[in-house]
């Protein structure tokens, strides 16, 4: 039985959380990318739009139907959430943002990869 099919994480509550996440992770890739315009050209902003652009790279793939980018999708964001937290003695807004962002789609990534290794196929 493939993915797309009746069975394990073809729900549309599955889909939907999925496309949320994608498009939450979507506007964050976008936002370290747009951040170059507004920002000096340092080592830190340059590593802020690769991981930008690693962002739309997963999110790519959360709109296929691979675990794997599920499971990306949940970790490197939760990664990049907890250093900046530990990091960052007094975050300003934006940082907040971006670590709420980061946590939110974590939480959908892990969500839906529960989901589709715990629903039983039909």
């Amino acid at each position: 039985m493939t993915p797309t099919g009746p069975g394990r994480g073809s729900s549309k509550g599955t889909r939907l959380t999925r496309a949320a996440a994608a498009c939450l992770l979507t506007a964050s890739g976008y936002a370290h990318v747009a951040a170059l315009w507004y920002r000096e050209l340092t080592e830190p902003a340059l590593l802020d739009a690769l991981l930008g652009a690693t962002y739309l790279i997963i999110a790519l793939g959360l709109l296929g139907h691979s675990r794997f980018s599920l499971f990306i999708g949940a970790v490197l964001p939760a990664t990049i959430a907890t250093v900046l937290y530990n990091t960052v003695p007094e975050p300003s807004d934006i940082y907040r943002l971006r670590m709420g962002a980061d946590a939110i789609v974590a939480l959908l990534c892990a969500l839906v990869l529960w989901r589709v290794r715990n629903v039983p196929s039909d």
